[in-house]
């Protein structure tokens, strides 16, 4: 056998197929049933403020998020809902909204009818929907209000407040086994158990199946993972892939993708969503682009353009390489809204800024646009490579701007105006 035949032979490294799931409509959104994996972002704001809450809205719709969620936990969010939804159809804005219920969802979407029909999705949490005698009744009136008008509803588990009545349920029958199973395996198979009994539920008391989204919350990255290919063997309903608290800065990104890679790649989960918290007056909107960035640096989606550039070393010891591919970086993304809706495809777009001549040329070439910066001691010049042919180089101190210029006119000549 040949070098080549062997390397025939080998698995792709790709994502394997997606996990089938039933599609789930949510206004214009499709989640699960083969559909991109959708992305989806949570507010902060007090939602009882109208105006703060539409305008964080739409910045997360600006910077990606295809769904964005909002908390209702009062009389005066719930009044407030049907208005945000206004204002953010006033802004040409019409992601869809999804309402997320603790405790008194029930009352809250049967006082204010408007608030129902305002949101595009519901999210209940089973373990707070009610306690003993309430829960089924308190669960079923929400169902109840989501088959009226005609609403999904994500029935999101989590471990932090998991019915204790099903853990009380797994805990005895675990200790009647010959060999129990540690504490652990018991809190995963609770936390799967309660979401497909009450998905089970759901359909009883009238929701189909395709209106129902699971999702199984904890924080520790084995154990969602553990717990989200129990639930993909167990149910085709559609998935929403998310760690509880992923937490701050490099922490948080680094916990969500360590997580979330190993069941995308997989082909587990059918919309995300990153739980980051943000820094002191940090923007919301970094939990959409590192969503975004994982789904397209494990090419199950494409965004904005990505920018290569080399770590640096002892031959890079000027910092414009880094200062030029922080903001062609930043340019593009910010170019994005207006590239979507002129052309087709420049979300495909690579570019490369690297630091010397080491592995310069090469990688620039491998890109649709590079730059090879000179390193330390090297000829001040700027070979610049259009789909891996070097077409000029560029000298002196208005480098970045003739490069954004070069780039400018790539996506204008390269990809398909839109008609209209």
């Amino acid at each position: 056998m040949t070098d080549m035949d062997k390397m025939n032979d080998m698995p792709s490294a790709g994502p394997r197929p997606r996990h089938l799931t039933r599609q789930v409509r949510i206004g214009r959104v499709r989640v699960g049933g083969g559909a991109p994996v959708v992305v989806q972002s949570m507010t902060n704001t007090d939602t009882a403020d109208v105006l703060g809450t539409a305008m964080q809205v739409a910045e997360l719709a600006r910077a990606g998020s295809e769904l964005v969620r909002i908390t209702v936990n009062n009389d005066d969010a719930a009044r407030a809902v049907p208005h945000i939804r206004d204002r953010l159809l006033a802004l040409n804005m019409d992601v869809p909204l999804v309402g997320d219920f603790h405790y008194n969802g029930h009352t809250l979407l049967t006082k204010y009818p408007a608030c129902a029909e305002a949101l595009a999705k519901l999210r209940i949490n089973p373990g707070n929907v009610g306690a003993g005698s309430k829960r089924d009744p308190q669960f079923a009136e929400i169902v109840e209000i989501a088959c009226k008008y005609d609403k999904p509803v994500r029935i999101g588990v989590n471990w932090g407040s998991l019915d204790q009545s099903v853990l009380a349920r797994i805990m005895d029958a675990n200790a009647r086994l010959a060999e129990p199973r540690d504490a652990g395996a018991v809190m995963r198979e609770a936390l799967v158990v309660s979401a497909l009994e009450s998905a089970a539920k759901a359909e009883e008391y009238g929701l189909q199946g395709d209106r129902i989204i699971l999702s199984a919350k904890v924080s520790s990255v084995q154990d969602l993972i553990a717990v989200y290919r129990d639930l993909a063997q167990r149910c085709d309903y559609s998935l929403h892939l998310g760690l509880t608290e992923a937490g701050m800065g490099s922490k948080g990104i680094v916990a969500s993708t360590a997580a979330l890679a190993v069941l995308l790649q997989e082909g587990i989960g059918d919309t995300i969503r990153i739980s980051l918290t943000p820094e002191p007056g940090g923007s919301r909107t970094q939990e959409v682009v590192v969503a975004q960035e994982i789904l397209q640096t494990m090419g199950l989606r494409a965004f904005t353009p990505m920018v290569t550039a080399c770590p640096g070393c002892g031959r890079t010891t000027s910092t414009y390489f880094q200062e030029l591919a922080s903001g062609i970086q930043d340019y593009v993304r910010a170019q994005m809204p207006v590239w979507r809706e002129q052309y087709d495809g420049v979300e495909n777009m690579t570019l490369a800024v690297m630091g010397c001549i080491v592995n310069g040329p090469g990688e620039s070439k491998h890109a649709n646009i590079g730059i090879s910066l000179p390193g330390t001691g090297e000829t001040p010049a700027a070979p610049v490579f259009v789909d891996g042919v070097k077409t000029v180089t560029l000298r002196g101190d208005n480098i970045g701007a003739e490069f954004k210029a070069i780039v400018d006119d790539y996506v204008a000549t390269k990809y398909v105006k839109k008609a209209g």
